[in-house]
């Protein structure tokens, strides 16, 4: 447990960190195409057609990874803030930041495929559904979180309200995940379960499971290379960025 507790703190030093991520950013990035271009193939040519919805459910391949990461994303900003409030950790508040962007564009790509889905199923691109409304209300959080950013000019102090804001906005996150629980809503409820019986069938289901570590590692990725950016700019002054890449701006 001390040599993890170490090398955590050997990674979050700004030199660290940004060895670590030019390392392990490509991989990555790499690996998630690879695990995509399988899942998605899978998820076209290899599963047969829904027996009720057709060749339209294969849009759920896309829907819910994006939805998936759109909320588990919110939760790890929400997580890295707290841990920048309370310890001051400056590599936490950068995490927190550069997370935003990415789940914004997941929630983004889970509202649009659902909209693309709900049109054959539903016969309509939106209803103010509970699961829908919510989801765009964490689409809004995220910008919130991103505006608010941008909007304060010292940059510590931008993060804390912005981090402040993701740990408020926290709570819609269980309310995205048990809508189709709590309320009458014509959103389907839970098809697949990680823990339990999935109603969708085993057959159908393996590119599912790819598409869904592939989306984690796209994050991983996007995670690395903007909070890398960020560090940069934060520490184009100190002596450590100097010597190895000059006057960085």
């Amino acid at each position: 447990m001390n040599k993890i507790i170490l090398w955590f703190n050997q990674t979050g030093s700004p030199p660290r960190f940004d060895e670590f991520a030019t390392r392990w950013a490509g991989p990555s990035f790499l690996a998630a195409f690879v695990l995509m271009a399988i899942g998605i193939y899978g998820a076209l040519f290899a599963v047969p057609a829904d027996y009720k919805q057709g060749d339209s459910f294969r849009i759920l391949y896309i829907h819910v990874p994006a939805a998936w990461m759109s909320m588990s994303i919110f939760v790890i900003m929400a997580i890295q803030s707290v841990i920048a409030l309370v310890w001051r950790i400056k590599l936490c508040e950068l995490l927190a930041m550069a997370s935003a962007p990415v789940g914004a564009l997941f929630t983004a790509i889970t509202l649009i495929s659902g909209a693309v889905w709900g049109k054959p199923t539903w016969g309509t691109w939106w209803t103010w559904d509970p699961r829908l409304t919510s989801e765009l209300v964490l689409l809004f959080l995220y910008l919130g979180v991103i505006g608010l950013y941008a909007a304060i000019e010292d940059r510590r102090a931008a993060a804390r309200a912005a981090g402040f804001l993701a740990i408020v906005g926290v709570v819609n996150v269980p309310i995205v995940h048990f809508a189709v629980t709590w309320w009458n809503t014509l959103h389907q409820g839970e098809t697949i379960r990680l823990i339990g019986p999935s109603k969708m069938d085993s057959s159908m289901m393996w590119p599912l499971l790819v598409l869904l570590v592939a989306t984690k590692l796209w994050y991983i990725g996007s995670l690395l290379v903007r909070t890398r950016v960020l560090n940069l700019q934060q520490e184009s002054r100190k002596q450590w960025t100097l010597e190895r890449y000059g006057d960085v701006k």
